[in-house]
């Protein structure tokens, strides 16, 4: 679900290449979420090798992996761990809406309704132990750092920001800013179109940046504030939120009371809140220690090797790779940082 802070957080434009050089934390699961609901075959469902083994996030990975090689974006990934217990509710809320869209395919299928298959195919979406591992794997053979958070990964992504080990996190969810990123990365790859949900429409899809001082400043409250506004609107920990207040009504609220237990309206429903321990989860999340971070070189021919050995076409690997060594030549950096 993640947090909606669309409508009062402050956005701004932005290209790949203003972060040459600089450091990123990428939410590792929001991203290959993405992969695994976008990269599809014509029967709505993942990419697989001829074994039934799942590789659409291993193409995305490669994809988006080598552009960002290419221009000098040094990554690390961020791997969730075991997500807070107030989190189970929506966990619970996500299964049932996975199982409710297979039953959907299965009858699209029988219809022959093409929109509605890859629609539904795209829903039941999940993410398996095996496929993490697979990503890590790859990732290691391409010289990127990975951190296995203890808890959620989108709080050490936003810590390494913090601690100064990264200049900005990368995630699709505005739960970074209340983790308290100093900066976030959105649409965080190469400018494009998206296909609206249930819809024959397309957007412009741009990366942009927003950092948290900036919306602290334009919204007059602090980090504490903003994650009780969160709680307002409704977080991963407590999905439904409140009645009838979204973004800019909760804005209002928390300019006006200060604090949750200040809000004369809302009490009653209060009481069945754990706001406090909510507060906590952002406030004081459990992060992973990460005393050095190392960055490694390309292996172009472990990465072929792997990917074979998962049917991936040996002269497409092979001519990714070759484009990136290109890409980094014509910029003028040297490759020996690289490979």
């Amino acid at each position: 679900m993640g947090l909606n802070l669309k409508d009062i957080a402050i956005r701004e434009k932005t290209t790949l290449e203003s972060f040459r050089s600089r450091v990123v934390a990428i939410d590792a699961y929001n991203a290959m979420y993405q992969f695994l609901s976008s990269i599809r075959g014509k029967d709505g469902m993942p990419l697989s090798d001829s074994r039934g083994n799942v590789t659409s996030h291993l193409s995305g990975l490669l994809h988006r992996c080598t552009i960002f090689l290419s221009l000098d974006i040094k990554q690390i990934w961020v791997f969730d761990g075991t997500p807070p217990s107030l989190k189970s509710a929506e966990i619970s809320r996500r299964r049932m809406a996975k199982t409710e869209a297979a039953l959907k395919y299965e009858q699209a299928l029988a219809d022959g309704d093409e929109e509605s298959i890859r629609r539904y195919a795209q829903q039941t979406t999940m993410m398996l132990d095996s496929m993490v591992t697979d990503a890590k794997e790859l990732l290691g053979l391409m010289g990127i750092p990975c951190i296995q958070a203890p808890s959620e990964g989108e709080a050490t992504a936003a810590n390494l920001t913090i601690t100064g080990q990264a200049w900005a996190s990368v995630s699709q969810d505005y739960d970074s800013i209340l983790f308290g990123a100093k900066r976030m990365a959105r649409n965080f790859t190469n400018s494009g179109r998206r296909k609206l949900p249930n819809r024959n429409r397309y957007v412009t899809v741009e990366p942009e940046i927003m950092i948290l001082d900036d919306i602290m400043a334009s919204t007059e409250l602090n980090r504490a504030q903003l994650v009780d506004m969160g709680i307002l609107i409704g977080t991963d920990f407590n999905p439904n939120g409140f009645v009838k207040i979204g973004p800019k009504t909760a804005l209002k609220l928390i300019k006006k009371h200060s604090r949750l237990e200040d809000i004369p309206q809302i009490q009653d429903t209060l009481e069945s809140i754990p706001y406090d321990e909510i507060r906590r989860i952002f406030l004081e999340p459990e992060v992973a220690n990460v005393d050095t971070i190392e960055f490694g070189q390309v292996d172009h021919e472990g990465i072929v090797q792997y990917l074979s050995g998962r049917d991936f076409d040996d002269t497409r690997v092979e001519m990714s790779l070759s484009r990136m060594k290109k890409t980094i030549q014509r910029r003028g950096q040297t490759l020996d940082q690289w490979f």
